[in-house]
Parts: C-alpha cells; structure tokens; sequence
C-alpha cells in the first residue's frame, strides 16, 4: 500500500511502554531545605517530653505548671499562624521561612538561658512564633513549588522533619539526661538554636514560589523557577498558564514583568475566606479545619508529650527505661513516616487516611482497655505492659502512615492560590490550638477520667474522624493545584464533581492531529515526546 502523504511512520519504539519519571532532584532538595522549618516545632515537642520532668524537679514545679508549659507553645504559636499568611504574600514565602529561623533561634537561647519558671515561659513565647510561622510556610512553599506528579512526596516533607525533630528530641533527653540536674534541661532546650541557624544560612540557596512570583507579575523569575522544578518543559509551560489564569494574567502575555489587576498582597482574602465565601471555598475550609482538628483530638501529641508518663503507668518503673523507650516511639513514628512519603503519590490521600485512622481506632481501643486492665491489678503484670508498649508503638506507626502526612499535604494543597496562604493560617490554627488545649489539659483529664477512659475518648474521637473523612473529603492525588477547587462545593456529594473532572481530563488528552485532511488521534502523556 503506497504511503500517504505526511502520514506518520511507526517504529517499533513507539510500541515501547512509558518510562518511568525520575523526580526532580532540583525540587526535592529546596524541599527539603524549605522543611527544616518543621524540624523546630518537632524537636520542642519531643524534647519537652522528657525534660519536662527534669524542670519539674529542678524548678519544684506543679503538675499544672508542667501541663501549661507543654502546651503554651501551641497557643503562643497562634500569633505566629496569624500573621504567617499575610507576611508570606507580602514579603515571599522564602524570606517567611527566614523569618521563622530567626524568631525561634531566639526563642531556644531564652530557654536555654531560663533561671526561673516566668523567664521559661517567656522563651516559649518567643519560640511559639516562630513555631507558627513555620507551620503555616512549609507546607504551602512546598505545595506550590512541587510537579503534580510528586506534590504528594514533596508535601510530605514537613511532617517527616516534625518527626526527625521528635527523634531528635527523644534522644537528646537520652543524652543529656546525665549531666547534673541544672545543666540537662537547659542543654536540651538549647541546642534546639542550631537547625534554627542552619535554616536562616540554606534559604539563601532556596528560589522563591513560582505562584507568589506570579501573583507580584515577575514573570520571567517565575518561568525560570518552573523550569527547574517540573518534570519536563511542556509541564512547565501548562503549570505557568493555570498560575497566570489563577492570577488573572493573560495566557499570551509573554512579558518578563507585568502589573497585576487582582490582589497581590492578600488584601481581602479574609472577607473572602471568612465572610463571604463561594461553596467550594466554604468546603475547603471545613475540610483544612476538619483534618487538623481530628490529627490532634485523636491524641498524637499527648502521646509524644507525655509519652514517658504513659509508659509510667503501664507499669515501666525506671525512668532511664522510659526515655529508651521513648527514643523507640520516635523511630517507629520516622521509619513509617517515610514509607508514607513514597504510598502518597501511588496510592492516593484517601485510602491512606482511612486505613491510618481505621488502624488508629483498633490500636486506640485496645490500648484502652489494657492501660483499665493494669490500672485495676493489684499486682504487676508484665506481658500486658509488655502488651502496651507495643501497642503505642503500633498506634503512632499507623498515625504516621496516613494521617500525619496527609493531613498536611492536603490542607497546603486544596485552597486556590489567592486564599492558600492564609487558608492555611487558619488550619494551622485549629491544628495548634487544639493541641494545646488538649497538652494543657491532659494530666488533669486522666486524673479525673483514669488513663484508660482518656484513651477510651481518643478512641470515640477517631470512630466520628473516619466518618468525617471518608463523606467529606475528596481525592486530589494527580491533580494540578488548580484543578483541585473544582472538587469541592458539593460536601458529600463530591464524586459527582470528581467524575466531571475525569472526563474532563479524559477529553483533553484526545489530541486530533489532522494531516492533509486525515484525522487520527493522537493520546498523548503529559511529559512524552512526540515521536518523528
């Protein structure tokens, strides 16, 4: 059969199946500079776990006093969040990050340095900011800087280096804990300055988010930042038109430098999120607060915080045997962290945060019930001490596998770019907030319920979180942040936009190639190239 004209020739290397993406080396080592912020508020939750009781002892402290000190970082951290947005969208997501440093360097040399009880919670006021800064700027940084294919990997960053930090913290309570008694605390607090100082001198390494680059009309810094941290050139390209149309720019401008019409600052975003908020925008925010509120009534950080006093009351006596296994809690929480990071992009949010929580509830449960059984005895009963310590180690193991990282990954990436900044302050704010009422309160709490009932709680909680999960959150795994706002509106009904979405999709891959009057169709990858 004689060839037509302008048809394309077929070779076998058309037939060879897809290769497989490499990730971006480029995005993945600003990422993880960018994360190192997390490791500061990580590093302060484990390290209060233990030294805790050494500055119970050393400064003749009250229970209370200790709750209040564990948990008033959390509040302080408030201020933090609150200004987090709007400092990012003004003067950059990067130099937030350096800001971040900074405050909380500052804020573990006061700790380090506190000789009374007032001149401590002086210093965790300091270094709560710093702390909130950091938690609202790592994950939208990160969001907004991460290919589609990898956001998921990427975004999970932040909360692997929270618990690099808490591994960090546990063995630093090992560590110090021989020196005398006026030394060891305040060691570990200290030394919690240096990722600080690492962090302010690597920033200077990291470029700036190509979507806050759009948003000030710096064209050309954005495209240049876009072509170092997507898979290939044509992502790049449609990553910059769906940021441009996001930022109301138009398609074909090609300027280096244009004056953009929408706000730029983050002027009304508030009235916008808060006030007067479209139906997709009013789910996303019940879903960002939702996540983040069930992450911490579920009980994670009383876990990490007062990880030692539960061991003390599963009947562990020895204090140097509780902080080992302590420093056993933060492995576990680190290694299933990071085989989370390589699940999220494989096989999506949802299916891991309904099996993370599903795991929780079992573990929760049983946890429960042994911590009543030995509360109960009147003599020592090892195998289910035993039984306990497995059982906290299963918990946090199931917790870092799905909820700990999605609940981060997912608030960062499902608000529009306009509201992103300051929708995140805002579930970084119930997220801190609830957790330091419930570290201020926890002590107080199994007192008055026993430490069964108190875990017999976090079990209901999380029984009404996978409710709320599985109705009300939708799946964004493979989605361009753009995209992802068209899933939300419809609150449990949300498949439906989902199905929209997929076909949607679907249609924009059906390519009609048209040689001299001749149609075929060409289904074409996002990253492929075109063969000769």
């Amino acid at each position: 059969m004689a060839d037509r004209k302008g048809e394309a020739q077929q070779t076998i290397a058309d037939f060879d199946p897809p290769k497989k993406r490499k990730r971006n080396v480029f995005a993945i080592s600003c990422v993880i500079l960018a994360s190192t912020t997390s490791i500061l508020l990580g590093y302060d939750f484990g390290v209060m776990s233990g030294g805790s009781k050494f500055i119970q002892e050393d400064l003749k402290l009250s229970d209370v006093q200790i709750e209040i000190l564990n948990g008033i970082l959390s509040f302080y951290s408030l201020m933090g969040c609150a200004f987090a947005g709007r400092t990012s969208d003004w003067i950059g997501r990067r130099y937030t990050i350096v800001l971040a440093g900074v405050i909380f360097f500052a804020g573990a040399l006061l700790m380090g340095f506190a000789f009374n009880y007032a001149f401590l919670m002086f210093g965790r006021f300091v270094a709560g900011i710093g702390v909130g800064y950091a938690l609202v700027i790592a994950p939208v940084y990160t969001a907004e800087l991460s290919p589609a294919s990898s956001r998921g990997f990427l975004s999970s960053f932040p909360e692997v280096f929270i618990n690099v930090g808490i591994l960090l913290g546990y063995v630093s309570n090992y560590a110090f804990s021989k020196l005398p008694l006026q030394l060891g605390w305040r060691f570990m607090l200290g030394v919690g300055a240096i990722p600080s100082a690492m962090l302010a001198v690597s920033v200077l390494a990291m470029p700036e988010s190509p979507r806050w680059l759009v948003m000030q009309g710096r064209l050309g810094e954005a495209k240049g930042v876009l072509d170092k941290t997507s898979d290939t050139p044509e992502e790049a390209r449609l990553r910059l038109a769906d940021i441009k149309q996001a930022a109301g720019i138009p398609e074909n401008c090609t300027d280096d430098v244009v004056r953009v019409t929408k706000r730029s600052h983050g002027e009304g975003v508030w009235k916008d999120l808060l006030l007067h908020p479209t139906p997709s925008v009013r789910h996303i925010l019940i879903a960002a607060a939702g996540i983040h509120f069930f992450q911490e009534t579920t009980g994670i950080n009383v876990v990490v915080l007062y990880t030692p006093r539960i061991f003390e009351k599963a009947g562990l006596a020895s204090s140097e045997h509780q902080l080992l296994a302590t420093v056993a809690v933060g492995f576990v929480k680190t290694i299933f962290i990071l085989v989370a990071t390589f699940l999220l992009d494989r096989i999506g949010r949802r299916v891991l945060l309904l099996s993370s929580v599903g795991g929780m509830i079992v573990t929760l449960g049983c946890l429960s019930v042994g911590l009543t059984f030995i509360e109960h005895s009147h003599e020592k009963l090892t195998w289910v001490m035993i039984l306990c310590i497995v059982l906290v180690l299963a918990y946090v193991a199931f917790f870092s596998i799905g909820l700990g990282p999605v609940t981060w990954v997912y608030s960062s990436e499902i608000f529009p770019l306009k509201l992103r900044a300051q929708g995140a302050s805002i579930a970084v704010a119930v997220n801190t907030g609830t957790s330091g009422t419930l570290s201020m309160t926890f002590i107080s709490l199994y007192k008055a319920i026993t430490i069964g009932g108190a875990f017999f709680l976090f079990t209901g909680v999380a029984i009404v979180a996978w409710v709320f999960f599985y109705m009300m959150l939708p799946e964004t795994q493979g989605r361009t942040l753009e995209e992802i706002e068209t899933l939300f509106g419809k609150y449990h009904k949300w498949k439906s936009s989902n199905a929209i979405l997929l076909e949607k999709s679907k249609n924009d891959k059906n390519i009609e190639v048209v040689y001299d009057g001749s149609s075929i169709n060409d289904q074409k990858q996002l990253g492929t190239k075109e063969q000769p």
